[in-house]
């Protein structure tokens, strides 16, 4: 019998439950998933009794409540340590840049809002403040998967990985140009990670009911 429960919403768009996701299964928790249709722009009554801040992923876990992916990522960690990493220099690294995901790209999540059934550019140029957003991401992957990858911290898939899962969706969909050959193979190690390519099927088996005109009429 499932240890508890994890609470996304739809695969197709929503990057913060694919981030609590793929921590959850990197971790072997024992956990029911449901999926919850989301209705767009914060809409989604279902989810407004669900968790404390009315958002997904939510996690319930042998008595535990944990909402948000950053923490559900922390609570995953104390289960199995290797999500981050073991040095403590390099878990410094991949804590920060995790963190600055959390909380930053604004200007990358707007334009480029995930969406698994895209894969053509936007019409429009890209403004100048996203290209700034794409030079720092380009970055830090350049960097962590520079340093002997195939992901950001070495050989295995982790936190920091998962936090930025959804820009490489983001990134594969709208063709995004300018990145270094040490990022676009790091973008490939993501995506055809086993649990990924799990994902992307999963997204893919969605009702055509599930999709929302917001996201998939952007030219």
């Amino acid at each position: 019998m499932a240890e508890g429960r994890l609470v996304i919403g739809t695969q197709r768009y929503s990057s913060w439950s694919l981030r609590g996701w793929l921590c959850v299964r990197l971790a072997g928790l024992d956990v029911g998933v449901e999926v919850v249709p989301l209705a767009g722009a914060g809409q989604t009554a279902a989810l407004k009794t669900l968790s404390p801040n009315g958002c997904v992923p939510y996690l319930e876990h042998r008595g535990a409540v944990v909402w948000d992916s950053l923490s559900i990522a922390e609570y995953c960690a104390e289960h199995h340590a290797f999500l981050w990493p073991e040095d403590r220099a390099a878990r410094a690294w991949a804590r920060s840049v995790a963190a600055e995901m959390h909380s930053g790209f604004r200007a990358v999540r707007s334009a480029l809002p995930m969406n698994l059934g895209r894969n053509r550019p936007l019409a429009a140029p890209l403004a100048e403040d996203v290209h700034k957003d794409i030079a720092r991401i380009n970055a830090i992957w350049t960097e962590g998967a520079g340093r002997g990858g195939p992901f950001l911290c070495g050989s295995g898939m982790g936190n920091a990985d998962a936090m930025f899962a959804p820009v490489v969706c983001r990134f594969l969909s709208y063709d995004v140009p300018g990145l270094s050959s040490t990022a676009q193979a790091y973008m490939q190690a993501v995506r055809h990670h086993p649990l990924m390519v799990e994902w992307y099927a999963a997204a893919a088996r969605e009702p055509v009911e599930w999709q929302l005109d917001m996201y998939e009429t952007l030219a």
